[in-house]
């Protein structure tokens, strides 16, 4: 894509994000279901989380082409380091681990994952910004232009700490109200639940090696931004 094309882009992409996690973080208090918005708040949940991510990801990509729009081609290099850093980590395998995973369990049984007392306070619209529309928005970014992948045992380490922060905060929710994040992890004994942890994080390692498949398959070793 020409860069003005890229800009405008990931300049819809970043309002796009940001409206869906501003409605998501402004449903009305009183019709909150309290079993879900405790301790926490939307925070608990790795798909806002995600929204959040995806708006951070999407706004520094936007600079970054703005920046190489106006020939600043200095403080660019800079800022799209941290934007494929960023995706390459991050924005894809998380945006693609909460699609596949979410729609799975739901599909399985969706009291594990979304109970259905959110239907009346979650439109289906809202839904599906969250959980459906992110993983297309990350393969389209790959599509539109080469992202430069970390060394791998950096890029793991980098993930794997991010999904400790994660999983550390699921814990401590847990221990300060007694309740799960998820449903699904009350069924789950203290060995199944490492296993369970153990097997996500194995899940999202497998779509950030899939990732760097896709971008190598699709522009090379060698063409990256620049």
């Amino acid at each position: 894509m020409e860069i003005s094309t890229l800009a405008t882009y990931h300049c819809l992409a970043f309002v796009w994000y940001f409206f869906v996690a501003y409605s998501i973080t402004h449903v009305k208090t009183e019709e909150r279901p309290s079993e879900v918005f405790l301790y926490g708040g939307q925070w608990k949940y790795l798909t806002v989380l995600n929204l959040v991510l995806q708006a951070v990801f999407y706004g520094v990509s936007f600079l970054a082409d703005v920046l190489r729009l106006i020939k600043k081609l200095r403080c660019a290099k800079c800022i799209i380091s941290s934007r494929d850093l960023l995706f390459s980590v991050l924005a894809f395998p998380v945006s693609t681990f909460v699609c596949i995973s979410f729609w799975t369990l739901y599909t399985y049984n969706r009291e594990l994952v979304y109970p259905k007392s959110l239907d009346g306070v979650i439109p289906l619209w809202l839904n599906h910004a969250m959980h459906t529309a992110v993983l297309p928005f990350a393969l389209l970014e790959i599509l539109a232009l080469p992202h430069r992948y970390p060394a791998k045992k950096k890029g793991l380490i980098l993930l794997g700490f991010v999904a400790f922060l994660y999983i550390s905060w699921v814990l401590w929710i847990y221990s300060v109200t007694g309740e799960w994040v998820y449903p699904l992890f009350a069924l789950f004994n203290p060995p199944g639940l490492a296993a369970f942890f153990a097997g996500s994080l194995a899940i999202i390692v497998a779509f950030y090696n899939f990732g760097e498949f896709l971008n190598r398959m699709i522009w090379g070793q060698s063409k990256f931004s620049s």
